[in-house]
């Protein structure tokens, strides 16, 4: 592997259309290892690996980088380049063992899972040695023994490596620093994702507490001056009387008072206060100008119109038998999905999750607009046509829409400016849509998958908290814990055929 070099000098980018950049100034040098770059969904992240990478061209300052420097994206539509060199390598004998990649795939590509899409985009990268390699979710899809191996295998890299995911576990595991990024600013922290967002919190809570107690010091400063206005006012009346009214020679009091108020107007003492208070708070105005203070946005959604949960089932599924290819077959038993249901189906990857996932949609039993459904990828094209959807939308229930995935994590206007939303932005999008419908049955396949760390929060709380029936395909375990009661679980039989056990 040749030397590695990454380093951003005042790097700015913007894509089309947008009115401010995603990141500007943004001045860093990577070292070697794994540094993991975080934010919420539309914030950058990917856009920040492309430009590392080459396959994206800043605006403005520069970008230096030595040797090969690789991308390998969310998407799993397409094989990867160089598919076929990897499998017929002899020196890749390893990395195809570790990440347990078979040499058919090539083949039967379209037939694959995800995950094991995923692992294979991962150990062509690896083979190709990289002197910087920039990972986009690279545990999306993975089951917990492949995420195990995916572990090992980016340990045992030596280059600079970006790491863009939700997996706080991983980011932890692999990183000795993170990248924050929340447009338009990008701050590079020590340690993994828990110690870093740790720190911001502690950085941001700081400089409320500045700000408030500017804040303070500038009212108080602003009502001494206005105080002191009236006083000035009080006595320059008080001038202007004594001047009209002729005081008798034996008045000694009102001669005094009348000689006051000249001595006030002549040194105007009380005038030059006024000013000192106002230009005292003028300063202090300054200093909380100069304070960056991060706006923070209410998080947690109420599924509004889901109050009404249908009496009869929403699924009867008699026992029966899927194909899965190669001669194996999916057997499971009759099941059913009532109106409160939270279902979570897990299983290895290869077991027929999503087969089965088709399968049961077909046979529901309510109407397609009571059915929030969110697969594991959606296609770059649906993605563009989703969004044209929204947009067309009558304005109220669009801003619903809006506030929902304002609720998820999302800035709406970033997202509405965006040409093609990130896939994390689609499926909070697919969500907001249904929830503001009213569902009867939320089904996700990943739904943690692509979804950044704020949104992962908001979906626990959201989930846990609407009264609906819910099917949620996952591997991450804490995530199910929260939210669901029976388990459907995949389990491989001997002669290679998958079976679903029913676990309450």
């Amino acid at each position: 592997m040749a030397s590695a070099l990454l380093v951003f000098q005042s790097v700015e980018f913007a894509h089309p259309g947008m009115t401010t950049p995603l990141f500007t100034e943004l001045t860093v040098q990577f070292p070697p290892g794994w540094t993991g770059v975080v934010g919420p969904n539309g914030a950058g992240k990917t856009t920040l690996l492309k430009v590392a990478t080459g396959e994206l061209t800043a605006q403005h300052g520069s970008v230096r980088r030595q040797g090969l420097s690789l991308y390998v994206a969310q998407r799993t539509d397409d094989p990867p380049e160089y598919l076929e060199d990897f499998i017929w390598a002899p020196d890749a004998a390893v990395l195809k063992a570790r990440l347990q990649v078979q040499e058919d795939w090539p083949e039967r590509w379209s037939t694959l899972s995800h995950g094991e899409r995923k692992r294979a985009q991962i150990a062509v990268a690896l083979w190709r040695e990289p002197a910087v390699l920039a990972l986009d979710e690279p545990s999306n899809h993975i089951d917990a023994e492949a995420r195990r191996l995916l572990v090992l295998a980016l340990q045992a890299f030596t280059g600079i490596g970006l790491l863009v995911s939700h997996d706080r576990t991983l980011l932890d595991e692999l990183c000795s620093q993170c990248l924050l990024i929340d447009p338009p600013d990008a701050v590079l922290r020590p340690g993994g994702v828990t110690d870093a967002l740790e720190q911001q919190e502690n950085d941001e809570k700081a400089v409320h507490r500045t700000n408030e107690a500017l804040r303070g010091t500038e009212n108080r400063l602003k009502a001494e001056a206005q105080r002191r206005r009236v006083i000035a006012d009080q006595k320059a009346s008080a001038a202007r009387g004594s001047k009209q009214k002729k005081i008798p020679a034996h008045d000694h009091d009102g001669r005094a008072m009348r000689n006051l108020a000249k001595l006030t107007g002549k040194d105007a003492y009380a005038g030059k206060m006024v000013a000192l208070m106002n230009q005292r708070a003028g300063k202090v105005a300054v200093q909380r100008s100069e304070l960056t203070v991060k706006k923070r946005y209410d998080t947690g959604i109420w599924v509004d119109g889901a109050s009404f949960i249908p009496r009869d089932f929403l699924l009867r599924l008699p026992a029966g038998s899927l194909a899965l290819g190669r001669g194996r077959q999916l057997h499971f038993p009759a099941l059913t999905i009532g109106g409160t249901s939270r279902i979570a189906l897990t299983g290895a990857n290869g077991l027929g999750k999503s087969t089965l996932i088709r399968h049961l949609l077909d046979h529901l039993q309510l109407p397609p607009d009571k059915l929030v459904s969110v697969p594991q990828e959606i296609p770059a094209d649906d993605s563009r046509a989703l969004l044209e959807s929204i947009n067309r939308l009558p304005n109220a229930e669009r801003g619903r829409v809006m506030t929902t995935v304002s609720r998820l994590g999302s800035r709406p206007a970033r997202l509405m400016a965006s040409a093609l939303p990130s896939p994390g932005e689609v499926r909070k999008l697919l969500l907001a849509i249904g929830i503001v419908r009213g569902p009867h049955l939320i089904v996700m396949d990943e739904p943690t998958n692509h979804m950044d760390l704020p949104g992962i929060l908001c979906l626990e709380q959201a989930l846990a908290d609407c009264p609906c029936a819910m099917l949620l395909v996952s591997h991450d375990e804490s995530f199910l814990k929260k939210i669901t009661v029976t388990g459907w679980h995949l389990e491989r039989e001997p002669s290679g055929d998958t079976r679903l056990v029913i676990k309450a």
